[in-house]
């Protein structure tokens, strides 16, 4: 099969890409490198320094892409604060740059696009756990930036006839995932303050829970979406653990000293109804966060 992963020097793609590449596939990785690692490169994967934001990239993409079995979309500034602080340059990159995507792929005449969307689009939920059925109600620019990605893909299959498929991620983490930056998760933000004998900065009262997902399940619900003949038609699919955790919790398995500083905007709760996903995909999670943590911690010295 042949592959293309837009953002696969990311946290999330380039651990997508090893996945992809063990299993032979040959895989050809789109990233300007300005949220991704070039040490996250695989060298077994071709890459095309290119920002697919930027219309005139659009015909090296499509030649990139010509007749490739599936585009993987992951390239996206990330994170709900800091798209509040800055909304023009995520509008930019998470709208306009999906957009440009998706037409090169209909005009490399791509079978499928896998788009990584987000929790994000659902905003403070009442219910759950949360199906995709619920409305959307995002509460930042970059929640709203990626639901108009799944709309966007919904769209092209019904105007194009090219295959698409959202997947809703709920906070992934795991190996690679930044420790500091704009784009850390809660997790990251905590292990790279002990690491630097720092307090773990606590927002508000810590009791807002999310539902936290393991890159690794993310990888195989992207690969199952992109081979299975249950979609295709724009659906939008939850990938998430189907529990959730406490920040207080996730600072209780780090461990050290906390300190609570102002809350921000943000949804009290994450909880995925990941039930869609194990019926078109057939996938399920296999990681625990408890059972991760040990390894991890030890990792990266703490």
């Amino acid at each position: 099969m042949n592959c293309i992963v837009v953002g696969g020097a990311g946290f999330i793609g380039s651990n997508l890409t090893d996945s992809l590449i063990d299993k032979g596939y040959s895989v050809s990785i789109i990233d300007n490198l300005s949220t991704g690692k070039e040490e996250n490169l695989n060298p077994n994967a071709n890459f095309y320094d290119l920002d697919m934001s930027d219309s005139l990239n659009s015909s090296k993409i499509t030649q990139i892409m010509q007749n490739a079995d599936a585009v993987f979309l992951l390239a996206a500034k990330a994170r709900v604060q800091p798209s509040i602080k800055d909304p023009m340059s995520y509008e930019k990159n998470n709208t306009i740059g999906v957009l440009n995507i998706l037409k090169c792929a209909v005009d490399a005449k791509v079978k499928r696009v896998v788009y990584s969307a987000s929790s994000s689009a659902y905003g403070d939920c009442q219910n759950f756990p949360t199906k995709e059925t619920e409305p959307v109600n995002p509460m930042s620019p970059y929640g709203a930036q990626k639901y108009y990605g799944e709309v966007l893909c919904r769209t092209f299959s019904q105007v194009y006839d090219i295959e698409t498929v959202s997947l809703r991620y709920f906070n992934v983490y795991g190996e690679r995932q930044n420790l500091d930056g704009a784009y850390a998760l809660v997790m990251g933000i905590f292990a790279h303050q002990r690491l630097s004998n720092e307090p773990m900065s606590i927002r508000g009262d810590g009791e807002q829970r999310r539902d936290f997902t393991y890159v690794g399940d993310v990888v195989n619900a992207n690969i199952l979406a992109s081979i299975s003949a249950n979609v295709g038609n724009g659906e939008v699919i939850n990938i998430g653990n189907g529990d959730n955790r406490s920040v207080n919790q996730i600072a209780d398995l780090i461990g050290g000293a906390r300190i609570n500083v102002a809350p921000v905007v943000e949804p009290f709760q994450t909880l995925a109804d990941n039930s869609l996903a194990k019926i078109l995909l057939g996938w399920e999670p296999t990681q625990k966060i408890e059972d991760w943590m040990p390894d991890y911690k030890k990792s990266i010295g703490l």
